[in-house]
C-alpha cells in the first residue's frame, strides 16, 4: 500500500473515532485540505510518520499481548499435564498395593494415619517395602 492509499485509509478511520488525539485532528484536517502550502505538506508529512509510528506501537503491543498470552496458557498446559501425570502415577502406586478396592474415605485415612507418623524407622521399612514392590513389578510407576 503506498502512502496516499495509506492516508486515505487511515483518515477515513481517524473519523470513525469517538475520540482523537490532537495530532490525529490536525492530521484529517490537513489531509482533506486542498489547497495545502509546502509548511502544511510538511507538517503533514511529519504528522503521517507519527501516526504510521503510533500504529506500528501499537501493532506490537498487540502481538506482545498476543505472545504473553499464548505463554501462559502454554505454562498453564503444561502445569494441568504435569499434575496430570503425578495423579496418574499415584494412582498406579494404589493399584499395585492392591487398594483400589477400598474406598476414598479409607485411603484417606490410611494417608493421614502415614502422615502422622514421625518414626524414620517405619518410615524407612515401608520404604524398603515398596521399592521391592517396585522392583518386582520393573519400576511400573517410572515415567
Amino acid at each position: 500500500m503506498n502512502r496516499d492509499e495509506w492516508l486515505i485509509d487511515r483518515v477515513a478511520y481517524l473519523k470513525r473515532l469517538k475520540a482523537r488525539t490532537e495530532h490525529q485532528q490536525l492530521l484529517v484536517l490537513l489531509a482533506e485540505k486542498p489547497d495545502r502550502s509546502a509548511a502544511d505538506n510538511q507538517l503533514l508529512a511529519a504528522l503521517v510518520r507519527l501516526e504510521q509510528a503510533n500504529d506500528r506501537a501499537a501493532q506490537a503491543r498487540v502481538a506482545a499481548a498476543k505472545l504473553i498470552q499464548s505463554s501462559k496458557r502454554q505454562s498453564q498446559r503444561a502445569e494441568r499435564k504435569a499434575r496430570a501425570h503425578r495423579l496418574i502415577q499415584q494412582g498406579v502406586l494404589f493399584d499395585l498395593a492392591d487398594l483400589a478396592h477400598r474406598s476414598r474415605g479409607e485411603l484417606l485415612g490410611l494417608l493421614l494415619a502415614a502422615a502422622k507418623t514421625d518414626d524414620p524407622q517405619r518410615w524407612a521399612h515401608w520404604k524398603e517395602a515398596g521399592d521391592a514392590l517396585l522392583a518386582e513389578k520393573g519400576d511400573a510407576v517410572k515415567g
